[in-house]
């Protein structure tokens, strides 16, 4: 992302920014460590699962030929020679998906304990509060290169299709051991949303908040709108957004303040468009439209189709028109 980025954040909307967070440079203290170490083993796998995403073809054309000749015994073999691999590339993306989870967990047991506040948390566990923005940011961007991909879930559709035709036939399925019935069934639901990272998070603070009942919600909510008021006035404050090297650095920052609002929306009980939400809607919204439009028209729509209580009758209708 270029040099060094500090970003700002606000303890209050009312409040003038206090400290710098810095979320490019920091690194783990001796009390963060250990988490930092078992989340950063995740993180280090992250940008090949994006990779692998982007470069995914699939077997579009084999599955086409097989379904059009459906006679044709070696079109079929074909087809399923092409497509198994494939599957096996879902399955591991949805298999991170659950690494994924669990190192959320662990960031947000140690970003929403009692020992401080959440902003102090922030302040003093920089590198928590690092991995947990490049966890959103790889969440959003998979998501955006999963709904441009049509071939995901036509080659898993075939392949249940032509598994379910082999076991009434009797005929042993090569493969079949990789993505048994059960699994294939978890893995289609996974792909059955239009951003399975985003829901796989969204399901996952959900769980941690009902699973942690001691904790206040708030501990929780708080660590998340602080988290985006940090993107937002890093991003619209021209002195700060002038140390960006980069538009990569502007993306990454943009997507993290979307991720963090879809979160706190999930799991805030009156979500994030509320009048008491602590996240400065109609701020960040401006913010977002103030980018080029072809870049951020896929945030826009997390912010859409994503949320829980966009559609509420309590929401300022101001804020639903600048998503309209």
């Amino acid at each position: 992302m270029g040099n060094l980025l500090k970003v700002l954040t606000c303890t209050d909307l009312e409040q003038e920014p206090n400290f710098f967070l810095d979320f490019e440079n920091a690194q783990p203290t001796d009390a963060e460590r250990e988490v930092w170490e078992q989340v950063d083993v995740v993180l280090k796998d992250a940008k090949g699962v994006l990779d692998e995403l982007q470069a995914y073809k699939g077997a579009g054309q084999e599955i086409r030929e097989a379904i059009q000749n459906p006679s044709d015994e070696a079109l079929q073999d074909q087809a399923w020679a092409a497509v198994v691999p494939s599957v096996g590339k879902l399955k591991k993306f949805y298999e991170f998906s659950q690494r994924l989870e669990a190192a959320l967990h662990s960031l947000l047991r140690a970003l929403t304990s009692v020992t401080y506040d959440p902003t102090q948390h922030l302040e003093r566990e920089q590198a928590l509060a690092k991995q947990f923005a490049e966890i959103l940011h790889f969440t959003l961007r998979f998501d955006e290169l999963k709904m441009t991909n049509p071939a995901i879930q036509n080659d898993f559709s075939y392949y249940r299709r032509t598994l379910s035709r082999m076991r009434i036939n009797n005929v042993p399925a090569e493969g079949e051991n990789e993505v048994n019935n059960e699994l294939a069934n978890r893995i289609s639901l996974f792909y059955a949303d239009a951003t399975p990272m985003l829901k796989t998070l969204s399901d996952g603070t959900t769980k941690f908040v009902s699973e942690n009942k001691n904790l206040p919600i708030e501990n929780t909510t708080d660590c998340l709108s602080t988290m985006a008021m940090v993107c937002k006035v890093m991003l619209e404050t021209p002195e700060y957004r002038s140390r960006f090297s980069s538009e990569e650095t502007v993306s990454f920052c943009l997507r993290v303040m979307v991720g963090v609002i879809i979160l706190y929306d999930h799991v805030h009980p009156v979500g994030a468009f509320a009048k008491s939400s602590k996240i400065d809607m109609k701020g960040c919204i401006k913010v977002l439209k103030d980018q080029p439009p072809n870049s951020v028209e896929g945030l826009l729509n997390a912010l859409r189709y994503t949320t829980k209580h966009l559609n509420d009758e309590s929401t300022n209708k101001t804020i639903k028109s600048m998503l309209q």
